[in-house]
This record gives C-alpha cells, sequence and structure tokens, in this order.
C-alpha cells in the first residue's frame, strides 16, 4: 500500500470541505451532518467541529448505519453486524449532508438516502467525501470532495483515522 494523504493533508481536504459546505449552504433551512458508519462519523464531527469554530455555525451531528438497507447484505454476511443509527434531531426541512469517507460505486450512498428518507424528509440532502476513487455503478457524485482519486476496479483506497484506527493516513494498493 502506498500513503496518499498523511494526516495534514486529510486535514487540510477537511477544512477545504468545511469551507465548502459553509459557503454553499442554504440559507432557508438549518444544517445537519450525517456520517456513514463507520469513519463518516468521525470525519462529521471533525467537519461540524469546523463549522463551529471557524464559521460559528452549530451543527447537529448524527451517525447512520446503513447496513439493512445494502443491496448486497444477502452476499456479505448471513448474520450482519448492527452499529445503530444515532440521530438525535429531526431531519424535516433540514439541508442533511451526508458523509463519508470513500466514494465508489455509490450503492453505499443509495443505501444511506434509503435510511434517510425512513428517518424523515430533508429539505436537501447533500454529500461530502474525503476520497472519490471512481468507477461508479449508480449516477452520484459528491456535492463536495477532499480529493479525487485515479484508481483501477482491482486497487482499493484504505482511510486510517485516529478515533478508528489510531493512525492518520489514506493509502492505495491492490486488493488482495
Amino acid at each position: 500500500m502506498t500513503a496518499i494523504m498523511d494526516a495534514a493533508e486529510i486535514r487540510r481536504a477537511l477544512e477545504a470541505l468545511g469551507e465548502a459546505i459553509a459557503t454553499d449552504r442554504r440559507s432557508d433551512a438549518p444544517l445537519a451532518l450525517i456520517g456513514i458508519r463507520t469513519r463518516g462519523v468521525p470525519l462529521a464531527g471533525r467537519l461540524a467541529k469546523l463549522l463551529r469554530e471557524r464559521h460559528g455555525i452549530q451543527v447537529p451531528v448524527g451517525a447512520l448505519d446503513i447496513t439493512l438497507y445494502r443491496d448486497d447484505l444477502s452476499q456479505i454476511a448471513h448474520t450482519p453486524v448492527l452499529r445503530g443509527t444515532e440521530v438525535p434531531f429531526s431531519m424535516d426541512a433540514r439541508e442533511v449532508v451526508l458523509v463519508d469517507d470513500v466514494l465508489f460505486t455509490g450503492r453505499t450512498i443509495r443505501a444511506a438516502m434509503d435510511a434517510v428518507s425512513d428517518l424523515g424528509r430533508p429539505a436537501a440532502v447533500r454529500l461530502a467525501v474525503l476520497i472519490d476513487r471512481g468507477h461508479r455503478e449508480l449516477p452520484i457524485q459528491p456535492d463536495y470532495l477532499g480529493l479525487r482519486v485515479e484508481t483501477r476496479w482491482n486497487e482499493r483506497i484504505e482511510v486510517h483515522l485516529t478515533e478508528c484506527d489510531g493512525v492518520e493516513e489514506v493509502l492505495k494498493g491492490s486488493k488482495g
């Protein structure tokens, strides 16, 4: 695996995402961030902190478990592990920004949008991702993007965050 981002580069990418979200947000709807488990949750928390510290915007943060919304659930596990959805606010009439670490085929985001629609009716749903690696299978694109990385189908991107992995880095390499 080859390092493509270190801690400083991840921080700068998140700062740019925060600036874009603050600049582009709707004035007619309160903002909320929802991290997609697993690594989208700490990224959403970091973005909320940046929005509060740099722009004075208080943003509630939720966590979304999309396990039961996956279209490949029967292929990946007979007994899925649920980590829980925690959205301690109403999503109705809010501008919701879904936050994830890597955008690949778009299927995770499709599942997340299904989960969000079961929780309420937001005014808008946006997508912020740290890494877009391409190879979409569904017509889903990020509204806010940290870094676009060209990959081959058989390569992988691994995002490691201190909160989950004890280290800050983004790696690119072959599957296997």
